[in-house]
């Protein structure tokens, strides 16, 4: 799957993790860069920095990896606890046409008509999802001009994160990562949300024009073509602003209820979004907070999720190029794997 603009190779704007921080034990997957498990000393590819993580007084001792068990466990449990998700009376949706591979690059509308029959958008008025909305209008979707972040949008920021942090589904991930020893506190925990989720980057020339909530969630237009853009509540008000144009889908998940995912072809004003995959139905919190998950547990490489018992894959990747705090990587981008 290649949501990131075609004419850039992967390597040209993320990297894959070289550290053993937060991964000892893990189970070998060729996917990795370096290994972080017992065996690899006797192969002789363990990561640089691998004695200096993995012993059992680190923070990195076997008792705090989170392995592929833990993320089907506590994946399940997000599932479980996101109460705000859409009923299936709530929404209704029209996917027409499904792409085959070789046409998600055609830029064809092959659907004539909107992805959304309909929304019940008292969806929209919990708070959860009204403060997510609030959000959406603070971006320039331009990469190379800079973000002018006011303390209007600072304090909404501020509100979407205290407002998630009261659902059960963020409760149970703050419990998880606090027992694998990632955050002490909540507080924390909330702090470092803020940072690597909305704090700002440069994907131009040094402007300060990018963060991971907007390039995920609010969708950015970077050398003609859609960036980013994962998220259905932003899908559904463009359309029916009739900014968005759906096109097609190229795969559709295997849940008879919400939250369901789409990969899904369409142009906004103009520009073009070969694949978009996006959860559909899900709450902001639900999204926000799987996204979370996976950027922390297994930045850069698939994240392999379970969800009322399907498998799903989520791909983050960390943002290289500059760090927060003791070296933090911030959030580049996040999605589900639709392929």
């Amino acid at each position: 799957l290649r949501t990131i603009p075609l004419f850039f190779s992967p390597q040209d704007l993320y990297t894959a993790p070289d550290s053993c921080e937060g991964r000892c034990r893990e189970p070998y997957s060729p996917e990795d860069e370096c290994h972080c498990n017992t065996e690899c000393e006797r192969y002789h590819n363990c990561c640089e920095d691998y004695y200096r993580h993995c012993r059992e007084e680190g923070f990195s001792s076997s008792r705090d990896a989170i392995t592929e068990e833990d993320l089907l466990q506590v994946s399940e449990q997000l599932y479980k606890a996101d109460h705000n998700k859409a009923r299936p009376t709530d929404i209704a949706i029209n996917p027409q046409y499904q792409a085959a591979p070789d046409e998600t690059g055609d830029q064809a509308d092959r659907s004539p008509l909107p992805l959304y029959k309909y929304v019940n958008e008292e969806l929209f008025s919990k708070p959860t999802y009204a403060s997510f909305i609030k959000l959406l209008d603070n971006y320039q979707r331009a990469t190379g001009r800079e973000e002018e972040v006011t303390a209007e949008e600072l304090r909404e920021q501020d509100n979407f994160l205290r407002e998630v942090m009261k659902t059960e589904l963020m409760k149970k991930l703050f419990a998880f990562l606090h027992k694998k020893n990632r955050y002490g506190s909540e507080q924390e925990f909330l702090a470092d949300l803020k940072e690597m989720w909305f704090g700002l980057y440069s994907r131009g020339d040094g402007e300060q024009d990018s963060s991971g909530f907007e390039h995920v969630f609010s969708g950015e237009v970077k050398k003609g073509k859609v960036s980013g853009f994962h998220n259905w509540i932003r899908f559904y008000l463009l359309e029916k602003q009739g900014s968005v144009n759906y096109f097609s889908h190229n795969f559709e998940g295997p849940w008879d209820t919400y939250p369901d995912v789409l990969g899904l072809q369409f142009s906004w004003d103009g520009f073009y979004k070969e694949v978009g995959s996006a959860f559909i139905g899900s709450s902001p919190e639900f999204e926000f907070g799987l996204y979370t998950l996976c950027f922390i547990a297994r930045p850069g490489r698939g994240c392999h999720l379970s969800l009322g018992g399907y498998s799903l894959s989520i791909q983050t990747y960390p943002w290289t190029k500059s760090t927060y705090g003791n070296g933090k990587k911030y959030i580049a981008t996040a999605y589900v794997i639709s392929s």
